[in-house]
């Protein structure tokens, strides 16, 4: 519709809004700076990053404890990920623990989808994923989730969440903590494609084929 009224892509910034105001009220402000940052970096404790998510898993996601506008809220997570597929799309780094990997959501077939997706960002220029493998005992970010962006022109922000809304801060001092705990992050994970190496372990050992009683496969 925009190229047939030549409205200049007005009308696909208009469905981003929309979906946009399907987000909780206190993450949208977060989605609206993540959609600006040039630099994205994030620590993910027990789940795949929502930049990251399959859209079967994100309806897992989301479905967990009501499935009240399901659809929509799917879809605005899934437009948030426009901005990987622009055409200066920001860089973003995710660090994930090796919980993420095992924890299953929304069942085998859902997991195995979601560790193949992430397989396919392994030699992406602009999306960078590490695992912190179980084997790195305690690490920096015990203390939880939490995300570094960084603009061309403004200040870093450090936005966490809690049990009931997300906090943002551009603290001098938070995200100069923050930023030596992603650091320390990166350095205690494996290397990009080491990481590659155990998500397609995972995948084929915990969520292939199984063998079934009496020798058949299951699925």
């Amino acid at each position: 519709m925009d190229a047939a009224l030549g409205t200049d892509g007005q009308l696909s910034r208009l469905v981003g809004l929309v979906l946009r105001s399907q987000l909780p009220s206190w993450f949208q402000a977060y989605a609206e700076m993540e959609a600006r940052a040039a630099y994205i970096s994030t620590f993910q404790a027990q789940l795949v990053d929502g930049l990251l998510q399959t859209k079967a898993y994100a309806r897992a996601v989301l479905g967990v404890m009501t499935d009240d506008n399901l659809d929509a809220r799917v879809e605005a997570r899934m437009d948030r990920q426009r901005i990987l597929r622009r055409e200066n799309p920001p860089l973003s780094w995710a660090v994930l623990s090796e919980a993420v990997l095992h924890q299953e959501v929304g069942g085998r077939e859902v997991m195995r989808e979601q560790l193949a997706h992430l397989l396919e960002f392994q030699g992406s220029q602009w999306v960078n994923l590490q695992i912190l493998p179980f084997t790195a005992g305690h690490h920096a970010g015990l203390m939880g989730t939490f995300y570094t962006l960084r603009f061309e022109d403004d200040p870093d922000l450090i936005y966490t969440e809690d049990f009931v809304q997300g906090h943002m801060t551009a603290h001098p001092e938070k995200v100069k903590e923050s930023s030596l705990r992603y650091a320390r992050l990166q350095a205690s994970a494996l290397s990009v494609e080491d990481s590659a190496a155990l998500i397609a372990r995972v995948m084929e050992e915990r969520y292939g084929d199984q063998p079934a009683a009496g020798g058949r496969d299951m699925a």
